[in-house]
């Protein structure tokens, strides 16, 4: 699975021009399904997103976790993240997985997410989205995991 964590003290996602997930300090995450990825994966990447230690410790230094900080998650599906431009200027989003598995693995990256956190905010999967953030940082960290 891939996905991009950025650091923020704020940010919402809208779709349809109504406010479907947001939250104060925390981590907003797009999230990336790929073809060979199970609930394995997804769990992984939670596992990960929640002891990620990327905010600031007593002594400035990035030593703390989301758990640590009781910050929220802001979970939103981004296929392009999959993204190849290696073949021109055209993206190719085959490295994605298809629709249906990528709706079940965001929906199980959802689910584990909130078993093991408080807040966890979404997007809506195969919207429209639009997401508004404040980086704080800036931190925006890719990760895949396999």
């Amino acid at each position: 699975m891939l996905a991009l964590v950025q650091r923020v003290s704020s940010a919402s996602v809208h779709a349809r021009g109504a406010t479907v997930g947001a939250i104060h300090r925390g981590l907003l995450v797009l999230v990336c399904a790929e073809p060979a990825d199970t609930e394995v994966q997804a769990s992984k990447l939670v596992d990960k997103l929640l002891k990620l230690r990327v905010f600031a410790d007593d002594s400035g230094k990035m030593n703390r976790s989301v758990q640590d900080v009781q910050g929220g998650l802001l979970l939103v599906s981004q296929f392009t993240l999959a993204a190849d431009t290696t073949g021109g200027n055209r993206p190719s989003f085959s490295g994605a997985a298809p629709p249906a598995l990528g709706r079940v693995l965001y929906e199980a990256v959802l689910r584990l997410a909130r078993e093991r956190h408080a807040p966890v905010a979404a997007g809506e999967f195969g919207a429209q989205m639009q997401v508004e953030l404040i980086n704080d940082g800036p931190v925006t960290i890719p990760l895949r995991v396999v």
